[in-house]
Order: structure tokens, then C-alpha cells, then sequence
């Protein structure tokens, strides 16, 4: 092992067992992530000095959502991890895909899960879909960060073999050290696209011009997600595309395409609602 490799810790993927009943931190990343966004929407649709004269939702509306989007985004992430990812395994093996359990799940997938059912709810509830949208956009990281984080414990999607000083040789990545990719995505994915999201809805006050944000995190996410693929070691039975290319970086760097796209919507419909008052 090269002298600056660092060595995995290691972190029992299984936080607590009961006889047969097992708690994963992969699992508690899940509710972590989705109670945190929650709060963290609550507050901020609490928050009048954020808002203008823009409606937004209530907290009891961001309440009742959270069931909604718990199931969008586990029924999404596994559809999507399943059709994405692993289709042929799944079409001769039915009976695996409800064992989530046993791992396999998409962010696309997830995210394609709430953006079904954000649209479903905000009908159906006479709220403004786009801000419905920013909501989530500016908490998402919140889960990311969490989800990547427990991807690092779980020793999965790691790196490509490297010989930087801060490479962990990972117990099932064999002896060379990689890259730790998923601590990467939590850092640009997580942590990073929630500070600049955080700058762009209280400092820019962009709540204000629905849309502005939903477009930025899918810019966000886009470019980030893209730029640690260069790093990160394809699912084994995907491999690469073609020479680089990964299907990572072929259902993120749309997100890049479509978020200017909503972005520039965005901000023009704005003005001319500004310029028709």
C-alpha cells in the first residue's frame, strides 16, 4: 500500500441488529434527509421576509407533503435504479426489485419520483407547482449530502485508483487506493449546492421568481454530478459508454441543459408579469 493510501474506516454498514431486524446507516441517511429537507422547508415557508407578495405553501401544506415525497423518492430512486442501471437483471429476477434492501437505488430515478408526485400534490392542493418545486430544489442537498455519506460507509461507488494523498484503499475496491468519489459528491452535490441555493432564496430572495431555483439545482446537481464521474468508477456490469463517457454523466448533463432552460423561462416570465402589473 503506498505510504499516503489512508485506510478505509471501518464503519459497520449495520448500525443496531435485532435477531433478524437489521438498521442500516444507508436507511438512516433516508430518514435523516427527508426529516432535515422537511424542517429545513418548514421554516423557510415561515420565513415572510423571503416571500414578498409571492403565495407560497403553509407549514401544514409542507407537513402533509412529506409522505408524498417519501414515497416518490424511494419508488422513484428504486424504479429508476432498476430501469437506468440494471434492467436485463431485473427482467429475469422480478422478484428482486422490491429488495431494496439489498441496495440499487437512482438519484434520476428519485428525482423524476418527486417531480411526479410534487405535480400531483401541488393540483391538488391549488399550490404553485414551480414554487413547489424551488422548495424542494433548495433542500434536496440536505439528502444528497446524507445519502453520499452512507455510499462512503457502505464502501460503494468508489473512485478510480489514484495516488493523491487523500486516497482510501476501500475493503472491497481491492489494494490499489481510490479516489473517495462519494465524498466528493457529498461536498459538491451536498454541502456546496446547499450554501449557494441557500445564497440564491434568502440573500437574492429568489423564492420570489418561481422557478429561478428548481432550474439552478438541476444546473447545480448537473455539473457537479458530471464533474466527479471523471473520478468515480462506473457500476461494473455498465462500465463505460464510450471511452469516458458514463451513464452518469448521460442523465446529468441534460439537467445542465434543461436547467438554463428553466432558469431563463423563469426569470423572463417574471418580468413581463412585473412589466404587465
Amino acid at each position: 500500500m503506498p505510504l499516503l493510501a489512508i485506510p478505509f474506516p471501518m464503519i459497520d454498514p449495520v448500525l443496531i441488529e435485532f435477531g433478524p431486524l437489521a438498521i442500516r446507516w444507508y436507511a438512516l441517511a433516508y430518514i435523516a434527509g427527508i426529516l432535515l429537507a422537511w424542517r429545513y422547508m418548514v421554516v423557510t415557508v415561515r420565513n415572510t421576509n423571503l416571500w414578498g407578495k409571492t403565495a407560497h405553501p403553509t407549514g401544514t401544506d409542507i407537513d402533509d407533503f412529506v409522505m408524498w415525497a417519501t414515497l416518490g423518492i424511494v419508488l422513484g430512486g428504486r424504479l429508476g435504479y432498476v430501469l437506468f442501471y440494471n434492467l436485463p437483471y431485473y427482467l429475469a429476477n422480478p422478484a428482486e426489485i422490491l429488495a431494496v434492501w439489498q441496495g440499487g437505488m437512482a438519484f434520476h430515478g428519485g428525482l423524476l419520483g418527486m417531480i411526479v408526485v410534487l405535480f400531483i400534490y401541488s393540483r391538488a392542493r391549488g399550490l404553485s407547482g414551480w414554487t413547489m418545486f424551488d422548495l424542494a430544489a433548495i433542500a434536496a442537498p440536505i439528502g444528497l449530502f446524507f445519502g453520499r455519506i452512507a455510499n462512503f460507509i457502505n464502501s460503494e461507488l468508489w473512485g478510480r485508483v489514484t495516488d493523491v494523498p487523500w486516497a482510501v484503499v476501500f475493503p472491497n475496491g481491492g489494494p490499489e487506493p481510490r479516489h473517495p468519489s462519494q465524498l466528493y459528491e457529498a461536498a459538491l452535490e451536498g454541502a456546496l449546492l446547499f450554501l449557494v441555493l441557500r445564497l440564491l432564496s434568502h440573500r437574492f430572495k429568489l423564492l420570489q421568481k418561481p422557478g429561478v431555483l428548481a432550474g439552478s439545482f438541476a444546473i447545480g446537481y448537473g455539473l457537479a454530478r458530471t464533474f466527479v464521474e471523471f473520478y468515480r468508477v462506473p457500476d461494473a456490469h455498465i462500465g463505460y459508454l464510450s471511452g469516458f463517457f458514463t451513464m452518469g454523466m448521460l442523465l446529468s448533463l441534460p439537467m445542465v441543459l434543461i436547467g438554463i432552460i428553466i432558469v431563463v423561462w423563469a426569470l423572463k416570465r417574471n418580468t413581463e408579469n412585473k412589466e404587465a402589473k
